[in-house]
């Protein structure tokens, strides 16, 4: 991590500790306000920190009930029709200590949250109650907006403006921890992500503010269930797609079992690959494609009598590379992967100018692994091999690509992608 990266990542852990040790001592100073209320929503985000789902979807909010408890307490105005007195720092202090509360199980597993998560959760919880207690608690919330549609419709909007908070706020640490990575995709890729679960978040928050607002705090265990459905649909769905991507790493380790491709070949050219497409703006389902075209990028490899001397495809004639990508897209037709990956091993050996990106992408990387022999140990056989890419790009390889390859292995100390 460089010196700047790591200025960052202490600033943010700085910002979120200050404030919760300004909370939690303002409010051991002057008590819980309407304690009730602290305790009802400090239980449901415990609750739902305790169902969290660790990093088995990888998603950026792994306790969506927890998240969704914490902004609707942030955003709590009334209960059962009675004006709420807490503040900021209460919201923050209840927050926190249900947080740590939910999460002491998931520690003494050792599959803890991680700190950036939480204290990106400070920090949004924050924002959003700075936004909305001093107006609501002042009466000017209620001179500007009414009680009307308008109020949802600000709610709204609040929200919006807190997910973007966390999308910045994520971008900037992963920046930080990814040597230099482009900010720019890091944030594309967060926003985008706000359309999945995150969404579900921001309305189950505001509809439990407002449902508390008129019927209680009976409302709390009601309006959770579509959230909670929702959770347990993404975790059979992550439970596939992690099978999945086992059988097609399996399905790719075969060339390199059989004796066709070095071993660790297709790992370090998937990693290598996702790595240029996010450089080159690629997120979600592209780099999802791009992937596993990666992976079973040699799988036609498996057709021939005589294996390639070290399963070196860029160094074979044209119409060699073309007939193994072709058998190789019809092995990937039968695997039920998504045809866009079919596509993008079938064009691998295509003039690129007839290729998708994705295609691009795999056909240099994959040339660079092929040319350093995996190692990359020396800086002549980088150096070198991307030089003969460069010499490539009138034809076989875009010039975009090549320089985009080059910048991700200057990052990385013009290092190869390590096997796995």
């Amino acid at each position: 991590m460089s010196p700047a990266a790591g200025i960052t990542v202490r600033g943010v852990y700085a910002a979120a500790a200050l404030l919760t040790g300004g909370a939690l001592a303002l409010t051991l100073w002057q008590g819980l306000e309407q304690p009730a209320n602290a305790l009802a929503f400090g239980t449901f985000i415990a609750v739902g920190e305790l169902a969290r789902w660790g990093a088995l979807l990888g998603e950026r909010e792994p306790a969506p009930l927890g998240a969704a408890g914490a902004l609707a307490y942030a955003l709590l105005g009334e209960c059962a029709g009675q004006p709420t007195t807490h503040g900021v720092l209460q919201v923050v202090c209840v927050v926190v200590a249900a947080a740590l509360a939910g999460a002491v199980p998931h520690v003494a597993r050792g599959s803890g949250p991680a700190l950036d998560h939480v204290a990106r959760r400070v920090l949004t919880v924050s924002f959003a109650a700075a936004c909305f207690q001093p107006l609501y608690n002042s009466g000017e919330l209620e001179r500007w907006v009414g009680h009307g549609a308008y109020y949802p419709l600000f709610l709204v909007v609040l929200l919006l403006l807190t997910a973007l908070c966390d999308a910045v706020l994520a971008a900037a640490m992963l920046h930080a921890r990814t040597t230099g990575f482009p900010y720019t995709p890091l944030l594309r890729e967060e926003l985008r992500a706000l359309l999945g679960i995150g969404s579900a978040v921001c309305a189950t928050g505001a509809v439990m503010a407002l449902s508390v607002a008129v019927a209680g705090l009976w409302a709390l265990p009601v309006f959770c269930v579509p959230l909670l459905l929702t959770q347990l649909s993404f975790r059979r769905y992550a439970a596939v797609r992690t099978t999945y991507r086992q059988t097609i790493a399996s399905l790719a380790r075969s060339t390199e079992i059989a004796g066709y491709t070095r071993p660790g070949h297709a790992r370090r050219v998937a990693a290598l690959s996702t790595a240029v497409g996010r450089e080159l703006g690629l997120s979600g389902s592209e780099l999802t494609v791009l992937e596993y075209a990666a992976l079973m990028h040699d799988i036609g490899q498996l057709s021939l009598v005589d294996p390639v001397r070290d399963g070196a495809t860029a160094l074979l004639p044209v119409a060699e590379q073309r007939r193994i990508a072709l058998l190789g897209g019809a092995v990937v037709r039968q695997t039920g992967v998504p045809a866009a990956v079919a596509v993008v091993v079938e064009l691998q050996a295509d003039p690129y100018r007839e290729q998708p990106l994705p295609a691009r992408i795999v056909r240099a990387v994959n040339a660079y692994d092929d040319l350093t022999g995996g190692s990359g140990r020396t800086a002549g056989g980088v150096l070198g091999a991307l030089e003969q890419l460069r010499l490539g790009t009138g034809r076989d390889y875009q010039p975009e690509v090549v320089e985009s390859l080059a910048r991700v292995l200057a990052r990385g100390g013009l290092a190869p992608v390590p096997p796995g």
